[in-house]
């Protein structure tokens, strides 16, 4: 299951304590890659939306809580 809108949308904490680990790890891989993405796109153009910077950021950090939560080494 793939979380929609994530690089948009604030994640739920319950909606991603149902998802296996690996879904987790695959979630954060995707939102390091669409971070990486929107930098880089800053650095050459005009963002139509910047608090998506702010927005990517924080999923990672649930994520990255989540993870941790289960004892999961990074």
């Amino acid at each position: 299951m793939a979380l929609k809108d994530a690089e948009t949308k604030p994640l739920r904490g319950s909606q991603l304590r149902e998802l296996d680990t690996e879904e987790l790890k695959a979630e954060l891989s995707r939102l390091r890659e669409a971070l990486f993405r929107l930098r880089f796109r800053s650095a050459t153009e005009a963002i139509e939306n910047p608090m998506q910077f702010r927005m990517i950021r924080r999923n990672i950090a649930r994520l990255l809580t989540v993870l941790r939560e289960r004892g999961v080494k990074l």
